[in-house]
C-alpha cells in the first residue's frame, strides 16, 4: 500500500493519479474524503495530521508514503506513526531553497524544509527527498489578472526559472515509491529550460491567441501588500528568491528524464494542459 498525504493538493492529487495507472495499490489521507474526488480506485481515509489519534488507521499496512506537506505543518506525529506502524520508505517533497551541506538556511523556507528533512532523516525510515523551486504552478496566479486585460503586473518579471510540470513530479514520486533504490538522495527537480517570467508570459499568449504583456512592479509596495494576509517572512523569503533569480539563467538538469525515461515537460505543454484555468 502506498500513502499519500497531501493527496487533494496538486502534486498529492497527480502523485494518486500516477499510481493509480500503474496498478499500485493507493491510499489518501484527507481531512474531507466526501470532498476528495479522487479515482474510485483509491482508499480514501479520513485523517488529520494535527490530530495524532487518527494516524495509526490511515498508516496501516502502509509500505511507503509521499509526503505533500503545507508549509509550517509539524511532521513529528506523522514520523512516529510512521515508525510504529512499520513503514518502510518515505518520500518528500521539498525545497530547492535548501542549501545543501548548510548548517544554518538562509530563509524559513529554506530552514523549515531542511528542518523537516533532518527529522525524517533522524526517523530510521529509508528516505528520499525531492527539491522543487519553482513549480509551473505558480503561474496560475496570472489567470486573475487576465480577467481584466492583456498585461500581466508583477515583480521580478526578469526572474528565471525552470518551471516544473506537476506531473512530471508527480511521476517522479510513483516511481520513487514502488521502485526503492533511492534510498538516501535528495534530487533537484527542474524544468528542461530557463524561462523569465516575461518570457513565459509571451509562451502563455501564444497559447491562449492573446497578445499578452507584462509591467514590471516595484517589489517594496506589492511586498507589503500582500503580508497583510499571508505570512510576511514567507513572503520576504519568497521575494528574496526572485530577486536573485533577475539576470542569471536559471539551473536545468536531466534528473526527470533519468528517473521517467523522457524529457521534463515544457513550459508551453503545461500551459496548453491548463488552458481552461486561463478562459482558454
Amino acid at each position: 500500500m502506498y500513502l499519500v498525504v497531501g493527496a487533494t493538493a496538486h502534486f498529492g492529487r497527480q502523485a494518486v493519479e500516477e499510481l493509480v495507472a500503474a496498478g499500485a495499490p493507493v491510499r489518501a489521507l484527507t481531512r474531507t474524503p466526501e470532498r476528495a474526488g479522487l479515482p474510485q480506485e483509491v482508499d480514501v481515509v479520513r485523517g488529520d495530521l494535527t490530530k495524532p489519534e487518527t494516524l495509526p488507521a490511515v498508516l496501516a499496512g502502509v509500505e511507503a508514503a509521499f509526503l505533500v506537506l503545507q508549509y509550517g505543518m509539524d511532521v513529528a506525529p506523522l514520523l512516529a506513526a510512521a515508525g510504529r506502524a512499520g513503514v518502510r520508505r518515505l518520500v518528500f517533497l521539498s525545497s530547492g531553497a535548501v542549501v545543501p551541506g548548510a548548517e544554518r538556511q538562509p530563509d524559513v523556507i529554506a530552514r523549515y524544509h531542511r528542518d523537516v528533512e533532518r527529522a525524517i532523516e533522524a526517523s530510521g525510515i529509508e528516505w528520499t527527498f525531492l527539491r522543487l523551486l519553482f513549480p509551473a504552478i505558480n503561474s496560475l496566479t496570472f489567470a486573475m489578472q487576465l480577467q481584466g486585460g492583456d498585461v500581466i503586473r508583477a515583480p521580478y518579471t526578469e526572474a528565471a526559472f525552470s518551471a516544473v510540470h506537476e506531473r512530471d513530479v508527480a511521476e517522479v514520486a510513483a516511481r520513487m515509491l514502488t521502485d526503492g533504490g533511492h534510498a538516501g538522495r535528495a534530487y533537484d527537480l527542474t524544468g528542461p529550460e530557463s524561462l523569465t517570467q516575461a518570457q513565459q508570459v509571451r509562451i502563455l499568449g501564444e497559447m491562449l491567441g492573446r497578445p499578452l504583456t507584462v509591467e514590471d512592479l516595484p517589489p517594496e509596495p506589492v511586498l507589503e501588500q500582500m503580508s497583510r494576509f499571508m505570512d510576511p517572512e514567507f513572503l520576504a523569503a519568497l521575494f528574496g528568491l526572485m530577486a536573485q533569480a533577475v539576470g542569471k539563467p536559471a539551473p536545468v538538469n536531466d534528473v526527470i528524464e533519468q528517473i521517467t525515461g523522457h524529457p521534463a515537460r515544457t513550459y508551453a505543454r503545461w500551459t496548453a494542459d491548463h488552458r481552461a484555468d486561463f478562459g482558454g
